[in-house]
C-alpha cells in the first residue's frame, strides 16, 4: 500500500533537527480513498519494517518517496532526501489542522 502525505503537524519546542519536530503526518490513500493521521515513529516503522510506501506529490504529479532515518540521539523520523544538502519537500508541506 502507498499513501500520499498531504500535511505535517509539528510540536513547539527545541529539537535536534526539524524532522524530529514532526509529530504526525496526515495522508491519503488515493487508490481506496481513505485518509488518516499517523505519528512519525509509526510511519518510520511501517516504511522500514513492513515495506510501506509514503510519498509527496508535487504540482506536476512527480512523486518523492519518504525514507526512514534515525537521529544521532536515537529518534526515528522520515525524510525525502538522503542528506540535507537540498531542501526536503516534506518540511515544505503545510501544517495540518487537527
Amino acid at each position: 500500500m502507498a499513501v500520499r502525505i498531504i500535511c505535517i503537524k509539528k510540536d513547539d519546542g527545541e529539537h535536534e533537527n526539524p524532522y524530529v519536530a514532526i509529530d504526525h503526518l496526515e495522508w491519503v490513500n488515493d487508490r481506496i480513498k481513505v485518509n488518516g493521521i499517523t505519528d512519525r515513529t509509526k510511519i518510520h516503522d511501517w516504511i522500514k519494517n513492513e515495506k510501506g510506501e509514503a510519498y509527496i506529490m508535487d504540482q506536476f504529479g512527480n512523486k518523492t518517496y519518504l525514507i526512514p532515518a534515525i537521529s544521532p540521539k536515537g529518534n526515528k523520523y522520515v525524510k525525502t532526501v538522503i542528506d540535507e544538502t537540498v531542501m526536503d519537500s516534506l518540511l515544505m508541506l503545510p501544517e495540518c489542522i487537527l
